[in-house]
């Protein structure tokens, strides 16, 4: 048997204790605690929520070869703790108390405590004890900084209520945490789901392709959040992919503004995606909410997308065209595949580097689209980028920094329009300079507004954000 350890992590919390473990009781809380840089798929869950008995069984990607893990829940005091202990999976002991205590009236302490034991006895001690440890304040300096973090949010709208939002796209990076994020902030979410919906959870079923959708699914919600769009940035555009690219987003946004706008009951605001691609490469141009559309294919698909969403305004219903820069998330998009290229060694600028790439980090669009379901006074265009666009040979730079890796191998120019053609052109060498300035002056405060705190937040390059105790 290999030796016990003990390992804590402490940090303040602002909101009181029984809204801190109400949080942690709420369905999604295991996603929205999961570290963006090590995916943990969920493939089982049973028994009742964070209760005695309740177990979850989740597929590990730590390497090549996944890992199983089960989860069981084995204690809980209503109010101020539960405990999980593996029943298998990586580790060959771990018992996970997490602990909420009070620290004055609208205030409390996150306390989690962990007893584990490394697989292969002594020669686990030996050779990967140091590993555990720092994996462990990585997991839970995010664990603790995210949470701190959606507390304040959900709280600065709480007397606002809880809404039911449906959500497009659901199934997608952006749109399943989003899903998290809401649900445990304490609002209903219902899916729009392709193919057989279940009921039980409140998934709306709907064919974009086959122009069709439940109607009746939509009557009750207050919001609807929709995200769905094929990903621009796989492959060469051809002819084919192009359409697929536009109808993806057109088609879908039209039929759900038309069923909306049909709808008896309306919801208060749809919120529809967008990009920053609607300005096209403008140079060193700063864009606003009020610049004008570009030029090219992405521009194109933009101003028909946005046009989408007119039925549903003529229906009165307040309509957030979210335009989303580069979204900084180390589960997937651009960051997933410019990490996995720095972390080998062939990280660098592409093309000149001197292009502008306005980026924004996941939770920061999480952020505006909560800010924009409880603001009535933002409708439009609102940029979802971050108030520090870079250069991309910043970007580089600064990813080559947090990754400890060299970041001087350049992407010519001549090579990215030759292997990917257009799409290369528009998505890795074109310059857009797009500011929140809608955003900003609403008062909306950003997470994450400089990109190596960003990079570092969603890569797990940081220990900040709790106090730890090895034992």
């Amino acid at each position: 048997m290999g030796k016990p350890h003990v390992f804590e992590a402490h940090s303040q919390m602002p909101v009181p204790a029984a809204d801190l473990f109400s949080w942690h009781t709420r369905e999604g809380a295991f996603e929205r605690l999961s570290p963006p840089w090590e995916t943990a798929e969920v493939v089982d869950r049973s028994g009742d929520g964070i209760r005695p008995g309740a177990r979850v069984v989740v597929k590990l990607h730590l390497g090549p070869i996944p890992q199983r893990m089960v989860a069981e829940h084995t204690a809980y005091v209503e109010g101020s703790s539960f405990q999980d202990t593996q029943r298998e999976g990586p580790f060959a002991k771990w018992i996970h108390d997490h602990r909420m205590n009070p620290s004055g009236p609208q205030a409390s302490i996150l306390d989690d405590h962990i007893l584990y034991e490394l697989p292969v006895g002594a020669l686990g001690d030996t050779f990967g004890g140091g590993y555990a440890r720092k994996r462990l304040e990585r997991m839970f300096a995010y664990r603790h900084s995210l949470t701190r973090a959606d507390l304040r949010r959900h709280a600065q709208f709480a007397s606002q209520g809880p809404l039911t939002v449906a959500i497009g796209g659901a199934s997608g990076m952006l749109g399943s945490a989003l899903a998290s994020f809401l649900t445990t902030g304490g609002h209903r979410v219902k899916r729009l789901v392709r193919g057989r919906a279940n009921a039980a959870r409140g998934d709306i079923s709907w064919a974009p392709d086959k122009g069709t959708v439940d109607a009746a699914g939509l009557e009750d919600v207050d919001a609807v959040v929709h995200l769905s769009g094929a990903n621009v940035g796989e492959g060469r555009w051809t002819d084919e992919r192009k359409q697929e690219i536009l109808k993806s987003r057109t088609e879908s946004t039209r039929l759900l503004c038309e069923t909306l706008a049909r709808n008896t009951r309306k919801p208060r605001v749809l919120i529809c995606a967008s990009a920053t691609g609607y300005y096209g490469s403008r140079g060193d141009e700063e864009l606003t909410e009020t610049s004008s559309s570009g030029d090219g294919f992405l521009a194109d698909v933009t101003r028909q997308w946005e046009a989408s969403t007119k039925p549903a305004e003529d229906a009165g219903i307040r309509v957030v065209n979210l335009r989303i820069g580069v979204v900084m998330d180390a589960r997937g998009g651009a960051l997933a595949k410019l990490a996995l290229a720095t972390q080998a060694g062939g990280g660098g600028p592409v093309g000149s580097g001197r292009q502008w790439l306005s980026w924004v980090s996941l939770e920061d669009v999480l952020g505006l689209i909560q800010f924009s379901l409880f603001t009535p006074s933002i409708r439009g265009p609102l940029n979802a980028v971050s108030p520090n666009a870079v250069r991309q040979g910043e970007l580089a730079k600064v990813l080559g920094k947090v990754l400890h890796r060299p970041a001087v191998f350049p992407l010519p120019a001549a090579v990215v329009k030759t292997v990917f053609g257009q799409m290369g052109e528009e998505t890795l060498l074109a310059s857009t300079h797009a500011l929140p300035t809608v955003a900003q002056a609403h008062g909306f405060s950003f997470l994450l507004p400089g990109l190596e705190e960003a990079l570092r937040f969603t890569l797990g390059r940081t220990t900040d954000g709790a106090e730890y105790r090895h034992g």
